[in-house]
C-alpha cells in the first residue's frame, strides 16, 4: 500500500509539475466572414507556429469569430474564463482588435495583434501596453509608396481605403508624410469591405483629376476601385497598400490590376531579396514550408501569425524564469519581455519593441512591387 501511495504522489508531483509547464495562447481569426481572406492564412499559420520553448510545451486554443467584432470579445472572454490563456494571438480584423484593448488591458493579457491599423499600438498608453502589432505600422509602408511618387513625378494623389480602422489609419499616416513631400491629397474617398460597387466613389476620384490614386484596401477587397478606375479610363498611376500583396488580389482583379504598384512585404518575393537582407533566410524558409503544407505561396496576413510565434519563442524563456504559466505574473512578466525584443529577426523584416512603439518594424520590412503578367515583380527603380 505505502508504495502504491509513493507511486500515486510521484505521479501526483509530476503531473502538476507537467501542468506548470505549458503556457496557453488564444488565438482568434476570421476563418469565415467578410475578413476571411485575412483570416485563413493566419489560421493555416498555425501549423507552423512553435510547439515548445525549452521543457515547456505550447497549446495553443483556436476560435473562428466570423469577422464580428462582438463574437471577438466573447471568445476572448471564453478563452480567458475556460481556458486561462496566457496570451492571445488575433483577431484579424482591424475592427476586432480595437474593440478589444480596453477588455484586454483589464484581463492584462498581452495580444500579438496581426493587423494593419496603427491604432492598436498609437498612441501608447496605459490600454495599449498589452497590445503588440506584428506587422510594421502604415507610416512605414507609407515612406515607400512616397519616394516612388516623387520619382514619377506625381503632385496631386487622390485616395480611397476602407470605411473601418484600416482605412482610416492608413489616410492618417499618409496624409501628412504625403503634405510634407509636397503632394496634394485632391480627393478622401471611403467604401465598406461589403460594397459591390464603388462607382460612387471612382466618378468622384475621377473628378479631382489626381495624377496618383492610393487605395488602402485589403487582398480582394482592394480590386473594386482599382477595376473601376480602369474601366472609367483613368490614365494616372494606381497605388496600393501593403494589404493587397495577397494572391487574391491578383486572382480577382486580372488584367484590371496590371501594373498597380504596391508598398508589399518582404514576405512577398524574399527569394528577390540581396542577401544582405537579415530576413532573407528566414523569410525564404517560411514560404517554401508554407507552400509546402498548402500548395501555394503565403500571403503577408500568414506572416503576421508566423511571427508572432517568434516574437513569443523569444520573449517565453525570459518570462518562464520569473512566474509560472496560468497566472497574473506571468502575463505581466511575458508583456515586459514582449516588450524587450531588441534586432529580433522575423520574416517580415527586424523588431525592436520598446515602451512607446509596439509595432518596432524599419523600412527593411518592405520593398515596391508591380504586377506584371499576372504576378508579382520587384520594382528595380
Amino acid at each position: 500500500m505505502k508504495a502504491i501511495v509513493s507511486v500515486l504522489s510521484v505521479l501526483a508531483l509530476a503531473a502538476s509539475l507537467s501542468a506548470h509547464a505549458q503556457v496557453k495562447v488564444g488565438v482568434v481569426n476570421s476563418a469565415t466572414g467578410p475578413t476571411a481572406m485575412v483570416g485563413i492564412p493566419q489560421k493555416n499559420a498555425m501549423a507552423m507556429l512553435p510547439k515548445k520553448v525549452g521543457n515547456t510545451s505550447i497549446e495553443y486554443i483556436f476560435y473562428d469569430d466570423a469577422s464580428d467584432p462582438t463574437q471577438s470579445v466573447q471568445l476572448v472572454k471564453k478563452l480567458l474564463s475556460d481556458h486561462k490563456m496566457d496570451a492571445l494571438i488575433g483577431p484579424s480584423g482591424s475592427a476586432n482588435v480595437m474593440g478589444l484593448i480596453t477588455f484586454l488591458a483589464e484581463a492584462q493579457t498581452p495580444t500579438l495583434a496581426p493587423v494593419g491599423t496603427p491604432a492598436a499600438v498609437l498612441p501608447m498608453d496605459d490600454k495599449k501596453r498589452w497590445i503588440f502589432k506584428t506587422h510594421a505600422n502604415d507610416d512605414v509602408m507609407a515612406e515607400f509608396l512616397i519616394d516612388h511618387m516623387k520619382k514619377r513625378g506625381v503632385k496631386s494623389v487622390g485616395f480611397v481605403g476602407y470605411s473601418d480602422p484600416y482605412g482610416e489609419g492608413w489616410y492618417r499616416a499618409f496624409a501628412p508624410l504625403a503634405e510634407k513631400a509636397g503632394l496634394q491629397i485632391v480627393a478622401n474617398e471611403r467604401y465598406a469591405r461589403t460594397d459591390t460597387s464603388v462607382i460612387g466613389q471612382v466618378v468622384k476620384l475621377l473628378s479631382a483629376k489626381p495624377d496618383a490614386v492610393l487605395i488602402a484596401g485589403v487582398s480582394a477587397g482592394a480590386v473594386p476601385p482599382h477595376q473601376g478606375l480602369i474601366e472609367k479610363g483613368y490614365k494616372g498611376l494606381i497605388y496600393h497598400t501593403h494589404g493587397s500583396s495577397a494572391p487574391d488580389f491578383i486572382k480577382i482583379g486580372g488584367k484590371s490590376v496590371e501594373g498597380a504598384l504596391i508598398a508589399a512585404s518582404i514576405t512577398l518575393l524574399p527569394e528577390e531579396l540581396p542577401d544582405s537582407n537579415p530576413s532573407k533566410k528566414l523569410a525564404i524558409a517560411f514560404v517554401n514550408e508554407y507552400k509546402q503544407i498548402y500548395g501555394n505561396r503565403p500571403p503577408i496576413f500568414a506572416a503576421g501569425v508566423f511571427d508572432a510565434g517568434i516574437m513569443l519563442q523569444n520573449a517565453l524563456p525570459q518570462a518562464l524564469g520569473k512566474a509560472k504559466p496560468g497566472t497574473p505574473e506571468f502575463r505581466m512578466a511575458l508583456r515586459d519581455a514582449l516588450e524587450g525584443a531588441k534586432n529580433l529577426v522575423v520574416t517580415q523584416g527586424v523588431v525592436t519593441i520598446t515602451a512607446t512603439d509596439h509595432a518596432g518594424f524599419d523600412k527593411r520590412s518592405g520593398v515596391m512591387v508591380t504586377v506584371k503578367d499576372g504576378k508579382f515583380v520587384t520594382l528595380n527603380e
